[in-house]
């Protein structure tokens, strides 16, 4: 059986024509969350279409819901996704290779007849025994010995092309997607390469059989063929223990087994054998046929990488976080417990639908959206999160980007074909079964220049470099807001709408020689953005370079946007504080406040009235809830008469000068977790002096390595450099994306982002600035 889709569902009712009788308004959206948990089905109807916006009803009312049809507790939203893969003892993987169809008696008799025993893998198995396991067999995977793997990629990519080039019309899965990260996989592996035909048989098979929803007649053949698999598995690695000299990961992983037999078992040789074959190529294969799919869906991202290559790195992280090829993953409860408010017992088994936490807007701003400038699509949890993260999401990044470069300077007039996308029905993998896609040969740049064919882009293994994302804009406008305070209107400088954003977002201006960050202000949903940037005498130098040299009609690059000062909408009460150009980031909460009709006090303070920025708009939209402060007028806040009159409840929002924030948090130190939140838009912080510094060790626990963190190098680099993929995007400790969770060891806090109670409490730094107190040694939940 395969599901069928059109090529895009995005912007339209995931139930249309199936909607249950209890749903919303026109079937769409769902009125009653209960009754759709209940009505929930992974193998049929919006979840196989697509599984992101089918769960949109969860992730937005039921976050954490039990699917009687499953028997499985779903998980949708971002931050809870998150919160099991860091925890993998309360939150066992056990159950992950556990068929989600129970075998048919019949189906159990004939995997008996192959002596059939699959048993723990690296995916599916408890700690200790896991991370001895990993550390054993890791060092293949480190991006340093990744490097070498990249020519072999890039020829078989380049010979299959060589094959179809002049075709014009081809199935890019059997053409080139199927087959290359196949040979990839058996090459990494060092596995024989000459029986690939059953091998696609036994891979598909291993997938129907642990994911899928085969009929019990269905059964009977998929065991066959899982059967045949595992002998086929068992033949190979005696062959390969014939030969003691061979290179590739499974010859490691057999010489560890002689080595080190108490961790590397036989059983486990076998299993991971079997296993690593579907995973090792699978997944890539699958995510590789989406992100062609999608690219070609949206022409403007196509166009923009063909024009600068640069941009393929943050692309290809962008499509696994839109359209992933691993859409879901299991864990088992092994202890009553608590997620996102809901109860669950021992043995509570999880479906976490990562597809829907890669389009959580509560982390992803406008996270439908497909975007390729996305400065955090590297957060994705598509290659999972913490101690069971994906081994070989590097491996699989390589071949996306050689295989992307490589289409998009040989066959940047590549189009998709008219077709019907069809995919395997399972709850965890998706990608279409075939990828039709044409082009005109007499078109094809080689055929003018030959050279073209032979153009070679390295991109270093590992997550991508954020200074390769900015997407061109251009200024519409440019006016004074106040004394000292220029406003700019910017345009996407393709004419196409820039992302929407939400209250509390900002953005990064690239000009010249300077990248600044400021706060959005205008209308979220316009296409448009709104800045106003002060001009700081004693800064830098980058609001003075744009307050001399910006003019309308200018073409700037920028990045964003990204929201790490996030509203939240379930307070009873706000308080807002504004202090100067900190007005930006709280004029947009008091516009987002007034449209959901919440009650809110803004307090707006500023040196004089002449300096201060959208007097007449903040008049005008929230004049009952305004009070005006100015220095020279004698007005001055009342912070902590604000703070006391604070109803039960109720949240502080204030940016602003450093003076403002402190005597807040001072206010409020004795206040409710979560009443006061505040936003920096500077720091003191002037990097590393290595001739202060002290150089230290962080144990990072979840992955079993120990990291030398030298006086000269930031703990960030340092985890980067081990391959452990962190989020990061100022590098000044302003915010906090870069924070990691500490277990252990005390901190020295550069940051400006977490509060007094959090830093005594030593549970989280961040990476980019803080590092060990006085050398010392640091545990990290990395």
């Amino acid at each position: 059986m395969a599901i069928q889709t059109p090529a895009s569902t995005k912007g339209s009712c995931p139930f249309s024509g199936a909607a249950p009788a209890n749903a919303g308004q026109g079937g769409c959206p769902v009125s009653d969350p209960e009754a759709m948990a209940r009505a929930f089905d992974a193998f049929e109807g919006p979840y196989q279409l697509d599984p992101a916006e089918a769960l949109r009803w969860s992730r937005d009312q039921l976050p954490v819901f039990y699917s009687p049809k499953l028997g499985y507790w779903v998980v949708t939203r971002y931050d809870d996704i998150k919160a099991v893969f860091r925890d993998n003892i309360l939150f066992s993987p056990r159950n992950v290779l556990e068929k989600i169809t129970p075998a048919t008696p019949e189906a159990m008799e004939i995997l008996k007849s192959y002596d059939y025993a699959m048993n723990r893998t690296m995916v599916n198995e408890d700690e200790p025994a896991h991370m001895e396991r990993r550390r054993a067999l890791l060092d293949h995977f480190l991006p340093e010995n990744l490097e070498q793997q990249q020519d072999m990629v890039r020829r078989l990519t380049r010979a299959k092309m060589d094959e179809f080039i002049d075709a014009g019309r081809v199935d890019l899965v059997e053409a080139m997607l199927y087959e290359v990260p196949l040979l990839v996989a058996l090459h990494f592996l060092g596995v024989p390469e000459d029986e690939i035909a059953t091998l696609k048989t036994f891979s598909v098979a291993h997938s129907v059989n642990t994911w899928g929803k085969p009929s019990d007649e269905k059964q009977i053949e998929v065991a066959h063929d899982v059967g045949r698999f595992w002998q086929y598995a068992g033949e190979v690695i005696e062959k390969m223990r014939a030969q003691p000299e061979g290179t590739g990961w499974m010859h490691h992983t057999i010489r560890m087994n002689e080595k080190i037999p108490e961790v590397v078992t036989d059983s486990y040789v076998h299993s991971m054998m079997m296993a690593i074959i579907v995973a090792a190529h699978e997944t890539t294969s699958l995510a590789s046929a989406n992100m062609f799919k999608t690219l070609l869906s949206h022409r403007g991202a196509w166009d923009d990488i063909c024009a600068d290559p640069s941009l393929i790195p943050n692309a290809v992280e962008e499509c696994l976080r839109y359209a992933g090829s691993i859409v879901a993953w299991r864990r088992q409860a092994t202890a009553p417990t608590e997620l996102n408010g809901v109860a669950l017992p021992e043995g509570a088994k999880l479906l976490i639908v990562q597809a829907s936490g890669n389009q959580d807007e509560r982390h992803f701003e406008d996270g439908d959206t497909f975007d390729i400038y996305r400065d955090n699509a590297v957060d994705h949890l598509t290659f999972g999160y913490g101690a069971h993260q994906c081994m070989g999401k590097n491996i699989g990044r390589m071949e996306m980007r050689i295989f992307l470069e490589e289409m998009t300077r040989r066959l940047p007039h590549l189009r998709l074909a008219e077709q019907e996308f069809t995919y395997m029905p399972n709850t965890s993998f998706r990608g279409p079964d075939a990828l039709w896609v044409e082009w005109d040969p007499a078109l094809n740049p080689e055929r003018e220049s030959p050279e073209v064919k032979d153009v070679t882009r390295h991109f270093p293994v590992g997550a991508p470099s954020r200074q390769t994302i900015a997407r061109k804009a251009r200024v519409v406008e440019v006016r004074q807001e106040a004394e000292g305070i220029l406003g700019l209107t910017l345009e996407d400088a393709h004419g196409r709408p820039l992302p929407k954003w939400s209250a509390g977002a900002h953005v990064e201006l690239c000009v010249g020689d300077f990248d600044r960050k400021y706060s959005l202000c205008g209308a979220p949903d316009t296409g448009t953005y709104q800045v106003a940037i002060l001009r700081e005498e004693q800064g830098r130098g980058g609001s003075r370079h744009i307050h001399e040299t910006i003019r309308a009609g200018d073409e700037i690059k920028l990045r964003g946007p990204s929201n790490l000062f996030r509203l939240d909408e379930g307070a009873s009460h706000y308080v807002l504080v504004a202090g100067g150009i900190g007005i930006t980031p709280i004029l947009a909460m008091a516009d987002r406040l007034k449209a959901l009709g919440k009650p809110y006090e803004l307090h707006y303070a500023g040196r004089s009235k002449r300096t201060m920025a959208f007097l007449d708009r903040v008049a005008a939209d929230h004049g009952a809830a305004l009070t005006l402060y100015a220095d020279d007028e004698g007005r001055f806040m009342d912070l902590p008469g604000l703070v006391e009159a604070l109803p039960e409840g109720g949240q502080i929002y204030s940016c602003g000068p450093q003076g403002l924030l402190t005597a807040l948090e001072d206010l409020t130190a004795d206040a409710p977790e979560g009443t006061y939140h505040f936003e920096h838009f500077s720091t003191a912080n002037s990097g590393l002096d290595p001739e202060k510094e002290q150089a230290f060790e962080a144990e990072l626990t979840d992955s079993g390595m120990v990291l030398q963190v030298p006086a000269d190098t930031t703990l960030l680099d340092a985890i980067l450099a081990a391959g452990i993929d962190v989020a990061c995007d100022c590098r000044e400790g302003l915010c906090g994306s870069c924070e990691v969770a500490v277990t252990e060891g005390e901190i020295d806090h550069r940051d400006m982002v977490l509060t007094r109670a959090e830093r005594s409490a030593n549970r989280r730094m961040m990476s980019c600035v803080s590092r060990a107190k006085n050398g010392g040694r640091i545990k990290l939940s990395l």
